[in-house]
C-alpha cells in the first residue's frame, strides 16, 4: 500500500470522485495551472480540463456566491479559498446563504458544496496564513465543519464529504500537509462524517484533539495512561464518544491551536458538564493559544501549544 502524505491523499481523493461524478468541479484562486497555492490540485486540470477546473479571481466572496449557485444548479462545487483567514470575507455567503438554503427552500433545494482551505498555524506565514478560527464556523447551524488529522481520514473525510447533501467546511491543516506519511488504500473508502475515533487507547485521562494537534498530543502523552480521541468532525461533533471516554476515565483535556475565549473546547466541557458531571474527579482543563491575534513567524512557536503545556495540565488533573 503507498505511503502518502496529506497533499497527495486529497489530491487522489478529488481526482477519484471527479472521475466517478462528473458534476464535481473545482474553483479557486490558483487551483488551475498553478495547482493550488500547497499544490493540492496539481495534474488535475490537465486531467478533467478547463471546464471542470477553474482559476478564478482574487475574490473570495465570488468564488463562494458561484460555488452556491453552482451548487444550487445540481453541481458538486469545490470552492478552494487560499486560507482559512481570507474565508472571512465571504462567510455572509456561508452563514446567509450555503447554510440555509435547505431550510429557506423547506428542502426543495440544498448546497452540497465542499470549501476547502487550508488553516492553522505552524508554517511561520504572513498575517492572516496561520489562522484557527474553526469555532466561528462551527457556530452556524446548517454547515458541516471537518478536520482530518492525517493522510489516511483525509482522503476518507473528503470523500464523505463530497457525497454529502449540504455544505461541509473542510480545514487542511497545513503543519501536517507534508509532515506525515501514512499508508492510504488507492480504493475508495469513506470516513463517517460526524464520527469521533480513538487514537490511542488509555484509562486514566480522556484528551481531546483535532487536526494538526493530534499529532502533538500523541507524541506529549507518552508514558500516560491516557486516552486520545481525535474529533475529526466538529460540527456536528461526537459528544457520545467523549462522554462514554470521560465516565471511564473521569478526567478531561481539551488541546486546541485556537485562542481560549470561545473556542471549541468550551463547547466540549460545557457539553461534559451538563451530561456526565457526576463522573468528574477533576477539573477540566484546556490547553490552548492564548487570548491575542496570531503573531508573526518568529514567535508562532511561543503561541502554539506545545507538548509540555500538555504534560503540564496531564499532571494536574492526575493529581485528583
Amino acid at each position: 500500500m503507498a505511503q502518502l502524505n496529506m497533499v497527495q491523499a486529497i489530491n487522489q481523493a478529488l481526482s477519484q470522485e471527479m472521475a466517478r461524478d462528473d458534476r464535481v468541479l473545482l474553483l479557486g484562486e490558483d487551483v488551475g495551472r498553478d495547482g493550488g497555492v500547497f499544490r493540492v490540485t496539481e495534474g488535475l486540470l490537465e486531467r478533467f480540463g478547463r471546464e471542470r477546473v477553474l482559476d478564478t479571481p482574487l475574490c473570495e466572496s465570488g468564488i463562494m456566491g458561484a460555488a452556491i449557485g453552482m451548487a444550487a444548479y445540481g453541481l458538486r462545487p469545490v470552492p478552494e479559498i487560499q486560507f482559512l483567514g481570507f474565508t472571512y470575507s465571504a462567510f455572509e455567503q456561508l452563514f446567509a446563504h450555503a447554510a440555509r438554503l435547505r431550510s429557506r427552500s423547506r428542502g426543495r433545494y440544498s448546497c452540497p458544496m465542499v470549501v476547502r482551505t487550508p488553516y492553522g498555524g505552524g508554517i511561520k506565514a504572513p498575517e492572516l496564513h496561520e489562522e484557527s478560527t474553526e469555532a466561528l464556523f462551527c457556530q452556524v447551524p446548517g454547515l458541516k465543519v471537518v478536520v482530518p488529522s492525517g493522510p489516511y481520514v483525509a482522503k476518507g473525510l473528503l470523500l464523505a464529504a463530497l457525497r454529502d447533501p449540504d455544505p461541509v467546511l473542510f480545514l487542511e491543516p497545513t503543519r501536517l500537509y507534508r509532515l506525515l506519511r501514512e499508508e492510504v488504500p488507492e480504493g475508495e473508502y469513506l470516513v463517517e462524517l460526524g464520527k469521533a475515533r480513538v487514537a490511542r487507547p488509555g484509562n486514566s485521562v480522556t484528551v481531546v484533539a483535532w487536526g494538526s494537534m493530534l499529532e502533538r498530543v500523541l507524541k506529549a502523552v507518552e508514558g500516560y495512561d491516557a486516552e486520545v480521541l481525535d474529533l475529526l468532525t466538529l460540527n456536528p461533533f461526537d459528544s457520545e464518544a467523549i462522554i462514554s471516554s470521560v465516565q471511564k476515565t473521569g478526567r478531561l483535556v481539551i488541546v486546541h491551536e485556537a485562542a481560549k475565549t470561545c473556542g471549541f473546547g468550551a463547547e466540549i466541557a460545557a457539553t461534559v458538564a451538563e451530561a456526565a458531571i457526576l463522573h468528574l474527579r477533576a477539573p477540566i482543563l484546556r490547553v490552548t493559544a492564548p487570548d491575542v491575534p496570531v503573531p508573526l513567524a518568529k514567535l508562532i512557536d511561543y503561541y502554539l501549544p506545545d507538548a509540555q503545556q500538555i504534560r503540564f495540565a496531564l499532571d494536574e488533573v492526575l493529581q485528583y
